[in-house]
């Protein structure tokens, strides 16, 4: 789904007698898992022919066609003949991340002579967008090699083989064997390792990274980049977009009176303690140039909105398109991270995809002098640089890392890319760097079905016990936060027909909202103590009743009674911006155990987000916003280092 599935099979003359799946690429809880149970079964089967597992489809059968294929080499099988066409112009769909995508596809009587993509409704900036996006690239490549066995494009996995599949099915309409066309060699080179020299080696195309990059650029550094997928955008590119600034002329434009301090004082409010108060000054007193240096890269901005109805000033910036009730909240953040990665294109900075970097190398000082990682036909590439900036992300894919967060980890999801697993946190501290392990993470909690928990619905909402422990109608992740100081995984959004909220209404429609006539029968079937939810309920609408929320203190008019008909809509964790990690200092130095810089080592992004947010993400925007901001600080500061 997210990245190539290896498998490695061990045969003997009569049975197979071991079996290795590496889908370490795959999403934390989803894919990741299905290496051991595919394993098992296989080896009881002795087939490839078994189930997958349940809510990773995708994974299982590339893990069960990869195992196939090494069947078909141990017994010998022949490739198919290719075949010919009956030429002419075929169309075909298939389904994509977000809806099928159309093609047409050209036949002579030997060769397929032309692909073109005619209808799609995929990620700008993932899916297409960039001159290595799928819907760009693969067309080309299906034509040279006369193959469907191209590389999916890592990053846009599911647009690669929804366009892969969509051609097949022309393949097949036009006579020929798309069964053997995948298996046509798709690459004339051999895997090779290769050195490069640099002044500044930045580790990630995320925000931070592409920001780094230009930054020391335009300082006159020679820069290379290294990204671990096959496309620019990271975690910025999946998300909202949003900046959050203060001072701006937007909203000035829009009447809204905001300064840096007060945005300073909003912040430390919510972080307390835990903010590095220079990081987060700095930050605040220069978010308003940040969105001009934007904006002279191409990036325009449409509006502002609020963090949440609720509070004011409002300071979260939208790009073009951008807005959340207007665009659902992600897939828009590619209106930011393309006009970046184009003006990298245009200076001339070459970017090396498809390499994890797995190594910060040392000079004979101990400074830090380069980086080494390896691509995916196992050849190592090796960057000689005098600074490196580690902008690798967060960890949110990395399960293990995940682990220690009890309220997220049963069930959680996450839109982060799957390279996102803490590769920079693990170098760096291979190299001695100080590393702080946040006592929180970022969590939102939100129905899998109706996505109700994202739209500000302020109805009753309870933790996994059906206890009520927040006030509702507050921003989205103090909810979430709530609901994980309760300690609970999950949480449940208890509402009559009478709730005005169009998400929930929706909800209440769907068949697999679990729902009864008293309180007491819906906790049976939701796992809840029928005497905690019958008082909880009966609490909110006594609460409801006297016009006043004395235990949360909510909006009269939020204040929406249990009527009726009483439905429970799940609340299940989603993760995006991890907090913690790489300690840096307002230079974009990483900072070792002593609290002393590593000479030669930067850091940005979400890799090394410590000082910048307490337990609670205080609103939408900090994330992008201080990684294009401390980007281009460590990008600086690394071309300028002797």
């Amino acid at each position: 789904m997210e990245s190539t599935v290896k498998v490695s099979v061990t045969v003997s003359e009569s049975a197979i007698t071991d079996v290795t799946i590496d889908v370490s690429g795959e999403t934390a809880g989803y894919g990741a898992d299905v290496g051991e149970p595919m394993k098992e079964a296989i080896l009881e089967a002795q087939s490839a022919e078994v189930d997958g597992v349940s809510g990773a489809t995708i994974t299982s059968d590339a893990v069960k066609s990869a195992v196939q294929q090494c069947l078909d080499q141990a017994m010998g099988k022949e490739p198919e003949e290719v075949g010919g066409y009956t030429a002419g112009t075929y169309t075909a769909e298939a389904e994509g991340r977000n809806g099928p995508i159309a093609v047409s596809v050209t036949f002579s009587e030997d060769a397929i002579e032309d692909v073109e993509v005619t209808d799609q409704a995929e990620t700008f900036g993932l899916a297409w967008g960039l001159s290595t996006s799928p819907i760009e690239v693969l067309p080309e490549e299906i034509v040279r090699w006369q193959s469907l066995g191209v590389d999916s494009v890592s990053g846009a996995t599911l647009t690669s083989a929804a366009l892969k599949a969509a051609v097949a099915d022309c393949v097949t309409q036009a006579g020929g064997n798309a069964d053997a066309l995948k298996n046509v060699p798709a690459t004339d080179k051999e895997p090779a390792d290769e050195t490069y020299d640099a002044d500044v080696v930045v580790v990630g195309a995320g925000a931070a990274g592409l920001s780094a990059a230009i930054a020391a650029t335009d300082q006159g550094a020679k820069v290379i980049v290294l990204e671990k997928q096959g496309v620019t955008g990271g975690a910025a590119a999946r998300s909202g977009g949003k900046i959050v600034a203060a001072g701006t002329k937007w909203q000035e434009a829009q009447g809204i009176t905001d300064t840096p301090d007060m945005m300073f004082d909003y912040f430390k409010e919510i972080g307390g303690d835990l903010l590095d108060d220079d990081l987060v000054r700095l930050y605040c007193d220069n978010s308003a140039e940040n969105m001009y240096w934007l904006e002279s890269k191409g990036v325009v901005f449409q509006d502002v909105e609020a963090i949440h109805s609720s509070l004011s000033p409002w300071r979260v910036h939208n790009p073009q398109g951008g807005g959340g009730q207007k665009s659902g909240g992600s897939g828009n953040g590619a209106q930011i991270t393309v006009p970046l990665t184009k003006d990298l294109e245009e200076s001339g900075v070459e970017i090396l995809y498809n390499v994890c970097a797995d190594e910060l190398l040392r000079g004979d000082d101990g400074a830090v002098a380069g980086v080494s990682g390896t691509r995916p036909d196992g050849s190592r590439v090796t960057v000689n640089a005098k600074s490196v900036v580690l902008c690798t992300g967060g960890y949110a894919q990395n399960k293990e890392m995940m682990e220690r967060y009890a309220t997220t980890t049963e069930g959680f999801t996450t839109l982060v890319p799957s390279s996102n697993t803490g590769d920079g946190l693990i170098m760096a501290q291979a190299v001695g760097a100080q590393v702080f392990d946040s006592p929180a993470t970022q969590v939102i909690y939100v129905s899998m079905t109706c996505g109700v928990g994202i739209k500000e619905e302020a109805g009753l909402i309870v933790n996994a016990r059906g206890e009520r422990v927040v006030n509702e109608y507050t921003y989205q992740y103090h909810v979430g936060q709530g609901i994980a100081n309760s300690g609970c995984s999950y949480g449940y959004y208890i509402a009559s027909a009478n709730d005005p909220n169009a998400t929930v209404q929706y909800g209440l429609t769907l068949d697999s909202t679990p729902h009864a006539s008293t309180a007491a029968e819906l906790a049976q079937q939701i796992g809840v103590d029928p005497e905690v939810l019958e008082a909880t309920i009966s609490r909110y609408n006594e609460l409801c009743a006297l016009g006043v929320d004395e235990d949360f203190g909510k909006p009269q008019d939020k204040m929406v009674p249990i009527e009726g008909e009483i439905y429970a809509l799940r609340l299940d964790p989603s993760v995006t911006v991890t907090y913690g990690g790489l300690v840096t200092d307002t230079s974009g130095h990483v900072l070792d155990e002593n609290d002393q810089t590593i000479s030669g080592l930067y850091a940005a992004g979400e890799v090394a987000f410590t000082g910048l947010c307490g337990e609670e993400y205080p609103s939408c925007g900090l994330a992008v916003g201080t990684a294009t901001f401390y980007g281009r600080v460590a990008g600086e500061n690394a071309a300028k280092a002797e």
